[in-house]
């Protein structure tokens, strides 16, 4: 990857952050583009002087797209929504960021998707991601498609978010208990990324599954996390009935949900059988309980002097 240019769609986000960074260490160019690049100038102090570029671009404007891939050697599309217009951002901002990079006759492009994607998905998410998977392999049949299940890391907006309901409540409201999810380590799909930018040729045009190596519920993820913070909440699962009607409503105490989010966890979150994953890019998927308790400290009563429950 040495010298070579890559674009980033929606760098300056969680994952991006990892991959910009495990580009940098390869000696890799980096350019940043997203609609706020001032958002993401924190990055600017990984690289070399002369290794980063930040430049405007929005998904749903194909004329930006198509200037901020301009003379890259690589891209990867990072941008995505929970929530809003699935439909501007996952279907047809996917097609025109792989319109850009084939009329750019760019070498690799890697397009971030998620696990669950199908276009006959039940939730509006699982339906647009497999609408996008399907626009971007029509612009650019030589993609690479990755798919992960929930990405865990320091930042991240999923553990951290019930780390910190558990940490402020007394009472914990668990929603699906009975979903299982495969967390995979941030920095493990960064690797995979990575890997498929430098070697177009070996994953180009076939589509990975990214897992950690647990399987876990929500209902014993949300334990763990408890255990991990020291916190001793009431737990309770809500009944499915219940559930529904929160939902229809929009908020969970603590964290919203939509409705849609409530139809995507009808579903479990995991590799599926016999798909190719992180060990086809060689990669050991990294276990939550060897990092997560790292930056999870911070939720403790008594941050490092709390001992973790038993």
């Amino acid at each position: 990857m040495n010298d070579k240019l890559i674009t980033l769609i929606g760098g300056g986000g969680f994952l991006g952050r990892y991959i910009a960074q495990a580009l940098l260490e390869q000696g890799a160019r980096v350019r940043i583009a997203q609609r706020d690049p001032k958002s993401a100038l924190f990055l600017k102090p990984l690289g070399g002087l002369g290794q980063m570029q930040f430049v405007a671009a929005d998904v749903r404007k194909p004329e930006s797209i198509a200037r901020a891939i301009q003379g890259s050697d690589g891209v990867v599309n990072l941008v995505a929504i929970l929530k809003g217009d699935f439909q501007a951002f996952q279907v047809d901002g996917a097609r025109h960021v792989a319109e850009a990079a084939a009329a750019a006759g760019v070498g690799a492009l890697v397009h971030v998707s998620a696990i669950g994607a199908d276009s006959a998905s039940i939730s509006a998410y699982g339906r647009s991601k497999g609408d996008g998977e399907a626009a971007v392999r029509a612009a650019f049949p030589g993609t690479t498609i990755v798919r992960p299940s929930i990405v865990f890391g320091r930042e991240d907006q999923f553990v951290n978010r019930f780390a910190a309901m558990i940490a402020s409540a007394p009472v914990m409201p668990v929603v699906r208990g009975v979903t299982k999810f495969q967390p995979v380590y941030v920095g493990d799909v960064a690797k995979a990324v990575v890997a498929a930018l430098a070697a177009p040729e070996q994953f180009g045009g076939e589509t990975y599954e990214l897992g950690g190596p647990d399987i876990v519920s929500m209902r014993a993820l949300i334990d763990w996390i408890a255990a991990q913070t020291g916190q001793k909440p009431m737990i309770i699962d809500l009944p499915d009935g219940i559930s529904a009607m929160i939902a229809a409503l929009g908020f969970l105490p603590g964290a919203p949900i939509t409705s849609d989010q409530w139809k995507m966890l009808q579903s479990d979150n995991v590799v599926a059988p016999g798909a190719a994953g992180l060990a086809a890019f060689g990669i050991a998927p990294t276990p939550m309980a060897t990092v997560a308790p790292g930056w999870l400290v911070q939720y403790r009563r008594n941050g490092r002097f709390t001992p973790a429950a038993a």
